[in-house]
């Protein structure tokens, strides 16, 4: 487990494509190129965390968080993704990088973590429940892909209580080395 980099990007790209063009855990219907992935993951790491889960070199999955909203209100919530080669599913792999990346989001001093899941979403929804998150909504016939409309359940988790005044949440690249590094490493096995 270990941060993304540049070189990831074909890799990402390769685990990402099937959920564009043939299932529905994303509503983007058209598949960014490599270039595209490349600067999302610079353009994410600038101040919330990207993972990636690595074996013999190959990256299998890969789980970030991002901006929730716009509004400077709401810079003490994030949003959460995590997609996992075919491959590489039922390992458990997706609950171990799903958890360093809570971890990381915790450190930096976000309040609050969001997973919007495309419904049923059977798989997700359970895993999203086994880390401690709870359902606060669903979003109604919201999205039209692969010829029909699909409901998005939002459900959220606490990673930390809410500070009144918060603290100025930390950019991913400023974090200190050591707590990260262990962060990184206490799940790769």
């Amino acid at each position: 487990m270990r941060t993304a980099r540049d070189a990831d990007a074909a890799a990402i790209h390769a685990i990402y494509a099937p959920s564009v063009s043939d299932g529905a855990a994303t509503f983007e219907t058209a598949l960014p190129g490599v270039d595209a992935m490349r600067e999302r993951i610079r353009s994410r790491l600038r101040h919330y965390p990207w993972l990636v889960w690595e074996e013999a070199g190959e990256v299998l999955a890969y789980a970030y968080a991002g901006r929730f909203r716009e509004r400077a209100a709401y810079d003490w919530i994030a949003e959460t993704s995590i997609y996992v080669r075919a491959s590489a599913q039922r390992r458990g792999i997706a609950r171990r990088l799903y958890g360093v990346l809570l971890d990381v989001m915790r450190l930096q001093g976000l309040a609050q973590a969001v997973g919007v899941i495309t419904l049923p979403g059977t798989a997700s929804v359970a895993m999203h429940e086994a880390m401690g998150f709870t359902p606060a909504g669903v979003w109604r016939q919201c999205g039209y892909k692969l010829g029909q409309w699909w409901d998005v359940g939002v459900w959220q988790k606490e990673l930390q209580a809410a500070a009144n005044p918060p603290a100025t949440v930390t950019p991913f690249p400023q974090l200190p080395p050591a707590p990260l590094q262990e962060l990184l490493e206490s799940r790769n096995t």
